[in-house]
This record gives C-alpha cells, structure tokens and sequence, in this order.
C-alpha cells in the first residue's frame, strides 16, 4: 500500500521533521499518555450482548410480514419473537408422549423438539427491556415489560419444569438456630458495623448501618431480648 501511494510516503517525513522542530521531546509523550488515559473502555460482556438482542430484534420487525415499526410494537409481538427464536434453541422439551416427559437424565435419545431454555428467554427479556428505555423509549411503553410477557415466561417456566423434570424453584436461605454463644457473636459483630459506619448483608444489617449510638443500643436490646428467649 506505501509503495502504490507515493503521498503518503511523502508526508511522512515532512510531518515528522516539523513535529520535532516545533516541540520539544517531551511533548508527544505527555500527549501519548493523554490519548491512552482518555481512550473508552472496551463494553462489558452484558453490554455487548445487549446492543447484539436489540439489533437482532429490530431486524426482526424489518422482516415481520407486514412490517412493524417499533412504536407500534406490543408483547404479543414480543411473544411472537421468542416464539421464532424457538428453532434457535438448543434445549430438549418433552412432550406429554414421550416416554421421558419429565425425566431429568433420559438414558436414550428422543424425538422431541430442541427450544430455547426458560432461564435464557428471561434474561434476554431483561436485556431487550433496558435496551428499549435506554434508546428512547418511555417505561409506561415499554412492550418487553408488558403483562403478557411476563404470563408467557411464566406459562414456559413451568412447562419445561414439567416436561424436563427440573424444578426452577428459588432456594431457601437455611435459618440457623439462634443460641446465646450466636447471639453473642452477632451483637459484637452488629456493634463494630454500627461503629464503623459499615452495612451488613441480610440479618438487618439494613437497620444497624449509620454509626450512631441509637443503632448500637437497639442491637443490644435486642441481643439481650434474644439471649433471654433463648435461655
């Protein structure tokens, strides 16, 4: 390319003989060091995927037949999207004929079709439903966040829970037996949060936060209101 372009061979010493006259050394060090410091940051993983979703969305309103605009969009188009995303899916569904509906492990292979899993609809809801208000769109609009999205994520949750045999069901935090050496440590460690200002995760940490001399004799009242339940 340099050797076809006889300008740009041209320009490049003449540039480089004026910089070096015109300033001194430092000066395209400092300026280097400009350019590096206030380059952009490269987009997280969840942004990229995101501006990929919204994209393949709007070329499916291109390709809707008839075409649809964004403004005239709703959920039950939005439904219509993640229905075609079906054919894309890599998750086996059994159906109610199958011998291995709800079978978590089945031993043998079957005909069932492959859809997209419940678990990655829902994120991908998440994203496209920032992506709209981030591009314009108002919240009270927002098709992604509608009604009947939300009942046919729910519709599908269940179903492949069914089908699939896999409870997608929330964990339950284990509640541990509360005796007087936990209620010990707790009320020491509920005090030092209070005195430092700092906040604790779950257990009202929430309520002890601050540093005030209020937060720490509420921790012990209520430390020693525990202590004697206990005992």
């Amino acid at each position: 390319g340099a050797a076809t372009d006889p300008n740009s061979v041209n320009e490049g010493p003449s540039s480089a003989v004026v910089t070096a006259s015109a300033t001194p050394p430092t000066v395209p060090q400092q300026g280097g060091a400009g350019e590096s410091s206030s380059s952009p940051a490269p987009p997280s993983r969840y942004e990229s995927q995101k501006r990929r979703d919204w994209n393949t969305f709007l070329q499916y309103l291109k390709n809707h037949k008839p075409p649809l605009t964004l403004a005239r969009c709703s959920g039950a188009h939005v439904i219509e999207f993640l229905k075609y995303l079906d054919q894309f899916g890599k998750t086996k569904v059994h159906i109610t004929g199958c011998p291995y509906f709800g079978h978590p492990n089945p031993p043998a292979p079957c005909s069932c079709p492959l859809k997209q899993a419940w678990g990655s609809l829902d994120a991908l809801i998440g994203r496209l439903r920032a992506a709209y208000e981030e591009n314009g769109g108002r919240p009270e609009s927002n098709p992604f966040a509608a009604r009947a999205v939300r009942i046919y994520l729910r519709e599908v949750r269940e179903g492949q829970a069914k089908a699939r045999g896999i409870p997608y069901e929330k964990k339950k935090r284990k509640r541990s037996t509360v005796n007087t050496t936990a209620v010990g440590v707790n009320f020491s460690v509920a005090a030092t949060q209070s005195i430092d200002g700092g906040g604790g995760s779950g257990g009202g940490g929430d309520y002890i936060a601050g540093g005030t001399a209020a937060n720490v004799a509420t921790a012990t009242t209520a430390a020693a209101t525990a202590t004697t339940t206990n005992v």
